[in-house]
């Protein structure tokens, strides 16, 4: 937790102005009680009531005066903690962003979602409340002891028992507690992947009648979180009463003793008002630090989950020394790439070697787990190749930024995403500052125009998250056009063109053919018919190369290409 509070550091000084602020509150909270006591020994047991007044407006006035410090260091607090939660969830966000797809599914997304909310959250909440407690509390009994101690010494032989004790409470219940705030924070994690399972699933739930099952999915998920809560409050439960019983029996025992020694003479009756007050204030500030035990254990837990996303060292990261190749021509090769998944024996692409040169238009073809799309997400380097050489414009994509990388490369995925927004700024996601007229003719080429047309609005139509508001050959189409816009050296087509109709398809590629002549094409396909013109097609079966040439040359001498082909052609069409 402690390397979390390096997020506090720009707010050094509002820390240390609240924490002022809270000491003074702290002084005049002790400082009040002895006004009170010589009031009523030197004012009211003499009749003086020109002391009474004057003491009176004195206590008065701190009252006054520690109301406005009061709302003065909660307001600070608040502010310091608002803006460190802020800072936190930015330093999440952007590690996040740098993660390459080996870290972001290792943590998964239901998880790192809680711990950019609701981990931060709680963090957020200790801060708050730690600027504003912690610094009073311990203040506030030692200062209390030592006044206390003023008061009546031997009376104060008291306070020697009561704190041991309730310190022994409430360790023994945040040792207890620790584990239970894990387990719950995991919990919420289960809790948010079952549903968002859910939510993205829900046609497929819905086709083969799973909601039942899905119920009792999330019932199971839902029980554990609740049980587990439910742990954590029979826990604290046991806190308070504890606590507030050993509060009260503080508060007997002392007037027990004290009226016996005000009776003996001992004691003058403002001093025992004042010991009261200050027994008071030592034993609210124990359960003020009971109250943040019960915080404390849970935020641990959250610091341990966000450490654990800002401790991560992506695979994928920017040489030191990077290069910048010295042409933008879009030229791809691959030079006896090889590629393993992390964990994995088995390499899922061995001995990959060709050459995507501009103005071409490279096809990949090949079975249901050849390594198609392996291949190609190794371009924009989604992931890194485990042997042998990537090379973009002559340089190995390792050696050069990944924005100098990204910046010559439009990708359209296999399942097309749209961002919440209108269609401009869907269109306009890869390069800011284009045009009407430049979207208008992106949208031609990939057939989207005629549609974009008829919504209310054109370009100014409303787009939900996902897309889920047009089709899914409507988002293909606005995905295509998106890295139309952008205007790329290289483009890659991860099988983009599955929803559309054979008459779009076809309209699209000789559209693209046109629009791309002087761009490096890469696109995988499972249609023959979308990559049989194209100027090269790689084979590819179970990770390797099994054939390299056009279609007529691949027909002749590449009986898995023949498979493929005659699988999804007559022999009309193949003839």
């Amino acid at each position: 937790m402690m390397r979390l509070m390096r997020f506090l550091k720009p707010y050094r000084t509002q820390v240390a102005l609240v924490m002022a602020l809270v000491l003074a509150q702290a002084i005049a909270n002790l400082y009040l009680p002895d006004l009170n006591a010589n009031i009523i020994n030197d004012g009211v047991a003499q009749g003086d009531t020109a002391f009474i007044m004057r003491e009176g407006g004195i206590m008065l006035a701190v009252a006054l005066a520690l109301g406005v410090v009061s709302i003065v260091s909660v307001y600070w607090g608040a502010r310091v903690a608002m803006a460190f939660g802020r800072d936190v969830r930015h330093a999440v966000f952007h590690t996040v962003q740098r993660f390459s797809l080996a870290e972001l599914n290792a943590f998964g997304a239901p998880s790192l979602i809680t711990r950019s909310t609701n981990d931060v959250q709680q963090l957020q909440m200790l801060v708050v409340m730690g600027l504003n407690i912690m610094v009073m509390a311990p203040f506030m009994a030692i200062g209390g002891i030592i006044m206390a101690v003023r008061q009546d010494a031997p009376l104060s032989l008291l306070i020697a028992v009561v704190i041991p004790l309730m310190a022994v409470i409430l360790g023994v219940l945040a040792r207890r507690a620790m584990p239970l705030f894990r387990s719950m924070q995991s919990r919420i994690d289960r809790v948010n992947q079952v549903m968002r399972e859910k939510l993205a699933g829900i046609r497929v739930i819905r086709a083969f009648v799973r909601t039942g099952y899905e119920e009792q999915r999330f019932d199971v998920a839902n029980r554990e979180l609740s049980e587990t809560m439910l742990g954590v409050g029979r826990l604290f439960a046991i806190m308070m009463p504890a606590v507030m019983a050993v509060f009260n029996l503080a508060l007997v025992a002392t007037m027990w003793f004290g009226g016996l020694r005000i009776d003996s003479g001992a004691m003058p009756i403002g001093n025992l008002t004042a010991f009261l007050t200050y027994i008071m204030q030592i034993l609210m500030s124990v359960m003020m630090a009971a109250f943040m035990f019960v915080m404390v254990p849970r935020a641990a837990a959250s610091a341990d989950r966000v450490n654990e996303v800002l401790d991560t060292v992506p695979q994928i990261a920017d040489p030191a020394e990077p290069v910048v190749p010295p042409v933008r021509t879009g030229t791809v090769e691959f030079r006896d790439v090889e590629f393993r998944y992390p964990g994995a024996e088995d390499a899922v692409l061995c001995g990959i070697t060709f050459r995507a040169e501009p103005g071409t238009t490279t096809a990949i073809v090949g079975s249901t787990g050849s390594g198609k799309s392996t291949l190609i997400n190794l371009i924009p380097r989604f992931y890194d190749v485990t042997g042998g050489q990537l090379l973009v414009d002559g340089v190995d994509v390792r050696g050069m930024t990944q924005a100098e990388l990204w910046s010559r490369i439009g990708f359209i995925p296999q399942k097309a995403f749209l961002f919440s927004g209108t269609v401009a700024s869907n269109l306009r996601y890869g390069r800011t500052d284009a045009t009407d007229e430049e979207l208008w003719h992106a949208l031609e080429v990939a057939q989207g125009a005629a549609f974009v047309s008829a919504l209310d609005g054109g370009l100014d139509a409303p787009i939900t998250q996902g897309g889920t508001n047009v089709s899914g050959g409507q988002r293909q189409r606005l995905a295509i056009a998106r890295a139309l816009v952008k205007r790329p050296e290289i483009y890659v087509f991860d099988d983009s063109f599955s929803a559309l109709d054979f008459k779009t398809d076809a309209a699209l590629r000789a559209a693209l053919t046109r629009d791309t002549a002087q761009a490096t094409v890469i696109i995988v396909a499972q249609r023959v018919s979308t990559i049989m013109h194209a100027d090269r097609i790689v084979v590819l079966d179970e990770g390797r190369i099994v054939g390299i040439g056009t279609h007529d040359e691949l027909m002749g001498c590449c009986p898995t290409y023949g498979e493929i082909v005659r699988s999804q052609l007559t022999e009309e069409e193949v003839a």
